[in-house]
């Protein structure tokens, strides 16, 4: 008998997705793409990219498009919350917002008035900054922070504090046009759709991708070439690599002084107030020493040695008297005369000694590096064991990128004109770029190790040059950025700048008189000194042991501090609940907002419930994290596609939740606090899309800067329009406005440029932005170490802060790659995020689930078979912290001194309202129970020296075979929320069959 074939659905291919479409912006990662939600019947019916959007121009990822799923999740909160049990339990009772908020106030305005620094206001993921910061400084603390301490800040700092801009999501490859691109630790889970927009171009012309990293994974798995690293070892693999470019004679000297300070003049006075400082005139400005130049050109492709190099700033040309391998060791007899290093009409020198008018003695900048970096601690021979690199390897690299940035002759037939009125036929480019990220900043040493790959791409001229890393507005930004972290208040009780900023010298620090820390993360302090991000991993530590002080309420928005955000993650949880002799909380009051139920919601007081991306507006403004590209300036808005009235939850029960945002807004009414409120004490700002339209940072300049101007018709600047948030939505929900094309590169030194930065407000003044090889900041910090100035660190943080604020780039072991911790400890542990989550939130997403539910603790097969281990045996992971249990899983992109795991797939029972056997509490796990939030010394946080940030990447551990069993360890008390429904999902259904049956019944 003939089997009758399956019943196969009628599909319309041609077919409207649903019955309206509404564009707006994603919030499923940083990236934050266009979308377009398709809406039949009320629901969603589609997510796809918006073509017109110049993040992703139509692309969509797999968060994206289960967005939906974010949604409908069944974790949303509901409605305030107010603690009934002890901290900790879940135990809590529904309770109105006017109730929740009259409570809040009533915890906050005693505050105010009394002492705002007992706030600590401390955000995660909000995407909000430029409100979340503007409000704690008009209230007056000083005790504000966001996500980037844990993340981002030693990427951020170190990029700023060299070239005035930065990787990660504020520069970019130039995709059109390098031909060798190198990644640095770079995971998928930031900015990845125009990463792999950009990937697919360099894929398809045949440029080189070398992927960095110890885990080969997602870019790493499509490069040409995967270096598997040793973790925390990149700046070694980077001096490697300019020690050979210095050694051959492969450096683009004509860069090097036109647009970075290789000349500038350093004193050279040992012991002295002075030493490591610039050479100035008596009005302040830089000197160099100008020298004959009537000598042949240095070609700029093969070098020319550098002994006698000076370079000629009115021709453009470096010029050389002769050719040796290295720079002489003195030169103070030479010819020539100090001058000021911005003068164009003078050859400064690069390399020699010299004895300035006032008698002292001084030495270009590049005479410093060249020192440094030749030396042959830094060769490929001496770094190749500790990186687990062949010195071959690191040799042919270096061959590589010269050969790409010198021999490709790429120009592109672009006139323009540079800071110093020069005119330019052409654009000489350097197609060599490098993009880095978290495996580079996570570390005790990411900050000197970003800034040695910043050394590196000047080295090569490959910053802001066709072919090479290009800023991305508003950057690049005067070095450092003007704006300093605020230190006091006003007489209306705000502070007098944004807490958050970025320190200049040791008079900027947030310190006592006798030099210790004033904020409760101790941010901006002498063990921290240029933590321009905030130190979130330190707060509720520091809270719970009243240092440098008690604080009275601790207030947070989507910051998951007692699970996955947190390093030391079972003690985090204790501090949260432990009560002093009086049997009162350490940290005596909690208010946490979220649109989730996450663990942290379990750890609050009082909860505030957060609106999903789809329900409320967002501005993803310049102020912030701008979503701008190389060619153009760009913002955005996310607009309400619901109303959350009607949004039900998955019970069918009504949802009552207010962005939390507006809610922010209607504390500081209440509060009373300065900019929110009228004279009369009457709101200023109806909720946060009026505050969006209506709100100025400075005259003229709001969170928007399309459509300004009451009629519409300014960028920029302009008065506030009051239809700018429906021009915004009429247009796609983003402005973009190009850079003309004269001014596309060279930003730092383009006039076109700067003129066009200074109308958007980017820039104060047209003047050129110098490249900093050699950090002054940070020598001024050393002199203060070493006992100079006025203002010095306390005895305990001197030999600290003398030893890591090098005015250049140095490599030190990270602080947990110690030799005993090496020998106790013999394999690094990583996390990555994977390319189909981000953070917790996306983890719990039932689309996303399906792709993973639990993880596993990956190591390479040759690994397994040292420790006597087969495939999906348990292992027991110790640190010097902790130890944890868990399922192995061979694999063999890893680098074999190396195991990993993905992040924040492991869950807390009962969180996220998951079923109580969900595999992501069960076998699911987090290598955050090893990491220790101190140091292994117990003196400092586990941290950056410099930047303060967390140094999750410096974990080592053992590991041993161990018996199998149920489910991972640790494991803590579930959580009481109510559990989701876990019959097998058919979203999308009931849609579906209603085009079935329209299209039949047609």
């Amino acid at each position: 008998m003939r089997e009758q074939a399956p019943s196969e659905p009628v599909i319309n291919y041609s077919a409207s997705p649903g019955d309206e479409v509404k564009t707006t912006t994603c919030y499923m990662c940083a990236c934050r793409c266009g979308i377009k939600v398709w809406l039949a019947d009320g629901k969603i019916r589609y997510i796809q990219g918006n073509p017109a959007h110049p993040v992703n121009r139509g692309v969509l990822c797999a968060k994206g498009s289960a967005g939906i799923m974010q949604h409908y999740s069944p974790a949303r909160l509901s409605k305030p919350l107010l603690r009934v049990g002890e901290r900790g339990s879940g135990e809590f009772k529904e309770i109105e917002w006017e109730e929740a908020l009259q409570l809040a106030t009533s915890w906050l305005a005693p505050i105010r008035a009394r002492n705002p620094d007992e706030l600590a206001f401390f955000t995660g993921r909000d995407q909000s900054q430029a409100l979340t910061g503007w409000w704690a400084q008009q209230f007056g603390t000083i005790n504000y922070a966001a996500h980037g301490g844990f993340c981002s800040v030693n990427m951020a700092a170190g990029g700023l504090y060299t070239l005035g801009g930065s990787f990660w999501e504020f520069g970019e490859p130039d995709w059109e046009h390098t031909q060798y691109l190198m990644l640095w630790g770079v995971a998928e889970d930031h900015d990845s759709n125009p990463i792999k927009l950009g990937l697919g171009k360099l894929k398809g012309r045949g440029a080189k991708i070398v992927a960095v990293n110890p885990v080969r994974s997602g870019y790493g798995a499509i490069a040409d070439e995967w270096i598997g690293i040793r973790p925390g070892t990149d700046g070694l693999f980077a001096f490697a690599l300019i020690h050979e470019l210095l050694r051959m004679d492969r450096i683009d000297l004509d860069y090097l002084v036109r647009y970075a300070n290789a000349h500038w003049l350093v004193v050279r006075n040992p012991g002295g107030a002075d030493d490591g400082l610039f050479a100035r005139d008596i009005d302040g400005r830089v000197l160099c020493w100008d020298r004959d130049a009537s000598t042949p050109p240095l070609s700029r492709s093969e070098g020319g040695g550098w002994e006698g190099v000076a370079f000629d700033l009115a021709s453009g040309a470096a010029q050389a008297k002769s050719t040796p391998p290295q720079p002489s060791p003195s030169l103070r007899e030479r010819e020539g005369a100090e001058a000021c290093a911005d003068a164009i009409d003078i050859s400064p020198a690069v390399v020699g000694e010299y004895t300035l008018s006032d008698g002292r003695i001084a030495v270009p900048v590049f005479q410093l590096l060249a020192e440094r970096y030749l030396d042959p601690q830094y060769s490929p021979d001496a770094v190749s064991e500790r990186c687990g690199i062949p010195a071959d390897t690191i040799r042919r690299i270096a061959r590589e990128l010269a050969a790409a940035a010198f021999d490709s002759k790429l120009s592109l037939p672009i006139a323009w004109t540079d800071s110093w009125g020069r005119e330019h036929s052409e654009m000489v480019g350097r197609p060599v770029a490098m993009h880095a990220m978290r495996g580079i900043s996570a570390h005790s040493n990411g900050f000197h190790t970003c800034r040695a790959l910043h050394v590196l791409q000047m080295l090569l001229g490959a910053v802001d040059a066709p072919g090479s890393f290009r800023y991305q507005p508003p950057f690049p930004k005067p070095i450092p950025p003007v704006n300093r972290p605020g230190k006091t208040r006003k007489d209306n009780g705000a502070l007098d700048a944004a807490p958050l900023g970025f320190v200049h010298a040791p008079e900027d620090l947030l310190v006592d008189a006798e030099g210790q820390p004033r904020r409760i993360d101790h941010a901006y302090s002498w063990a921290y000194p240029l933590a321009a991000h905030g130190m979130l991993h330190t707060v509720i530590r520091n809270a719970w042991a009243g240092d440098p002080y008690r604080i009275d309420t601790l207030l947070m928005f989507m910051a998951n501090m007692s699970w996955n955000s947190a390093m030391n993650t079972r003690e985090t949880m204790q501090w949260l609940t432990d009560k002093d002799a009086n049997g009162e909380y350490k940290i005596p009051r909690i208010i946490y907002s979220d649109a989730y139920a996450s663990e942290m919601v379990a750890y609050a007081d009082l909860v505030l419930p957060d609106t999903t991306y789809l329900e409320r507006f967002d501005a993803i403004s310049l102020l912030d994290r701008p979503i701008s590209d190389a060619d153009a300036v760009s913002d955005a808005i996310r607009h309400p596609v619901f109303d959350p009235a009607t949004q039900l939850a998955q019970d069918g029960s009504a949802r009552d939740v207010r962005g939390f945002q507006s809610v922010l807004l209607d504390l500081g009414a209440r509060l009373g606090l300065p900019g929110m409120v009228h004279a009369d004490g009457s709101p200023a700002y109806r909720d946060y899309a009026d505050y969006i339209v209506r709100h100025e940072r400075a005259p003229g300049v709001g969170l928007l800067a399309g459509w300004r101007g009451e009629d519409g018709t300014q960028s920029g600047k302009g008065a506030p329009n009051p239809e700018q948030l429906q021009r915004y939505i009429a247009n796609g929900g983003f402005w973009h406005e190009s850079i003309p094309e004269h001014a596309r590169y060279y930003k730092m030194a383009n006039r076109g440029y700067l003129e066009w930065a200074q109308r958007f407000g980017f820039v104060a003044s047209t003047t050129p932005i110098v490249l900093q090889l050699y950090s002054e900041t940070l020598q001024q910090f050393r002199l203060a170490a070493q006992g100079h100035g006025a203002l010095q660190p306390p005895l305990q943080h001197r030999e600290r802060v003398a030893t890591y604020f090098d005015p250049l780039p140095l490599w030190y072991e990270p602080f947990e790659h110690d030799q005993t911790s090496r020998t106790t400890f013999p394999l690094n542990a990583v996390t990555q995020r994977p390319m189909f989550m981000y953070h917790a939130w996306g983890s719990q997403n039932a689309w996303l689930r399906q792709i993973a539910t639990r993880n596993w603790l990956y190591l390479h097969p040759d690994t397994g078979a040292k420790y006597g281990l087969a495939d999906e045996e348990w292992v027991e992971v110790a640190s010097h912290h902790g130890t944890i249990s868990v399922q192995a899983k061979f694999a063999a992109n890893v680098q074999p001194d190396t195991v990993w795991s993905w992040n924040a797939i492991g869950k807390r029972k009962g969180a996220w309202k998951l079923a109580k056997d969900a595999p992501e509490s069960n076998q699911g796990f987090l290598l955050n129970h090893l990491i220790s939030d101190i140091t292994p010394k117990g003196d400092y946080a586990n941290a950056d020296p410099v930047t303060g940030q967390a140094a999750w990447f410096d974990l080592r551990v053992n590991i041993r075979k161990v018996e199998a069993r149920e489910a991972s360890d640790p494991q803590f008390a579930p959580l009481p929320f109510a559990e989701a429904n876990e019959q097998p999902l058919r979203y999308g259904a009931d849609l579906r069959n209603r085009v079935h049956r329209s299209k039949t019944s047609a």
